[in-house]
């Protein structure tokens, strides 16, 4: 059986917004101080709390149960990629799995691929009930500075957990394209999804200004004003004291900061998008206000695991419905900055830098524009994935050992035999 993964039954009209004065008291919810909301156009009066949502389910995102077995250590985790990680790296391509004939339901369908993962979806890719599906491969590549700069061990897998984990912490504020399929991993790297009508926008929010290499970071606009004796930054609609703003510090307020989805992505504003048909006012406010609200909740979530989440990029799209629902990973270490805090809720700092689980510690080791990553510094950033999918989820990884190939084919099979 198979069923969409608790969808909105209804469009969501969602703010939240949270004191900023110290991450450890940022929560969802509880108060919506005057800056924050004067920002976005909100006042108390017209916030909608999402008519589903529950403390316990924020808690905890498996009300089942997942075991909470002992996290692996270090040492567990270096044996693990050092025994297993060329296994589970080696594999065709999904367009050569297709034409080799090992994925037969799957043939002539439209194979797209992307940064860190693949679509296929087609005129026959529609289900039972007749929505038209898209099948998401995530993949091993790491990719820095629009580069792909290689493999790395157990990413996919590590990805596909973190994002299914977080999901189901916001799935009733943003909604989601994906189906539940009987069987199928949490870590499962084949995730069956709604072919959606993709908005083009990456829709970022940003809690701190981040230090960053990338060339659409508040950072780098900050340090171009900042050279060029500027005092007041204008970015992404926002305007900014250059004096106010300090490297890694905290924001006034959570920013939205959409950029565009081109080759090389720009830092744009809503009325920019706007303005280019991209979407109307109604549905960027929808995107950034459900945005903020799930926000909210996952700095609450983080706040127990004694993190904060620094800033994050999402992608959203429009059902066969004409809801607006996450149309693709959620809050991942790819997609996200996460800060370890201390005992009294600040930043935790080492070697006077925020210790962090992002994909940025892979951007620091680039040293050159075309760098491809060798399998020391691939290995090494296996580890780092790992350790840090056990700090955000609290739950030990947990691997699939089989090889990458029958991994996908036994996965396609099971999610076409349930929605076909």
């Amino acid at each position: 059986m198979a069923a969409p993964l608790s969808p909105l039954s209804k469009k969501p009209t969602l703010v939240a917004s949270f004191p900023v004065e110290s991450p450890a008291r940022l929560s969802c919810i509880a108060t919506f101080p005057v800056t924050t909301l004067s920002a976005h156009g909100y006042t108390p009066s017209n916030l909608v709390v999402p008519y589903r949502f529950t403390y316990s389910s924020l808690l905890n995102p498996y009300p089942q149960g997942v075991a909470k077995n002992p996290m692996l250590d270090e040492k567990q985790i270096r044996e693990l990629v050092a025994e297993h990680g060329n296994t589970v790296n080696e594999g065709r391509p999904i367009q050569q799995l297709i034409d080799d004939g090992d994925l037969p339901r799957l043939s002539g369908a439209t194979v797209l691929e992307g940064k860190v993962s693949d679509s296929v979806f087609g005129d026959a890719l529609v289900s039972a009930a007749g929505i038209p599906l898209r099948l998401m491969f995530r993949n091993n590549r790491i990719s820095t500075h629009d580069v792909n700069r290689g493999a790395i061990p157990f990413k996919d897998q590590v990805l596909a957990f973190n994002h299914d984990h977080m999901l189901r912490l916001v799935v009733d504020v943003l909604g989601s394209s994906q189906f539940e399929v009987d069987g199928l991993l949490p870590s499962s790297t084949v995730i069956p999804a709604e072919n959606l009508e993709l908005v083009s926008l990456e829709n970022v929010l940003r809690l701190f200004m981040a230090e960053s290499s990338t060339s659409t970071s508040l950072y780098q606009h900050w340090m171009q004003a900042k050279d060029a004796g500027e005092t007041v930054l204008h970015y992404a609609g926002h305007e900014m004291s250059i004096a106010d703003l300090k490297p890694n510090g905290i924001l006034p307020y959570v920013m939205d900061t959409p950029s565009t989805k081109d080759k090389v992505d720009k830092t744009t504003d809503a009325q920019s998008l706007i303005a280019a048909g991209v979407c109307t006012q109604g549905q960027y406010n929808q995107i950034r206000n459900s945005s903020l609200m799930a926000f909210g909740m996952i700095t609450q979530y983080l706040a127990e695991r004694g993190m904060v989440l620094v800033d994050t990029k999402t992608e959203h799209g429009i059902n066969s419905e004409g809801m607006i629902v996450a149309a693709d990973e959620l809050y991942t270490m790819d997609s996200s900055r996460f800060w370890r805090l201390d005992e009294n809720g600040d930043v935790l700092h080492r070697d006077g830098k925020p210790v962090s689980f992002s994909k940025e510690f892979a951007r620091g080791m680039v040293k050159e524009k075309d760098q491809q990553f060798s399998d020391e510094q691939a290995g090494e950033i296996a580890v780092r994935y790992i350790d840090g999918l056990q700090h955000l989820t609290g739950v030990e990884f947990a691997p699939d050992l089989r090889p990458r190939d029958q991994r996908i084919i036994e996965s396609v099979d099971l999610i076409l035999d349930a929605l076909l």
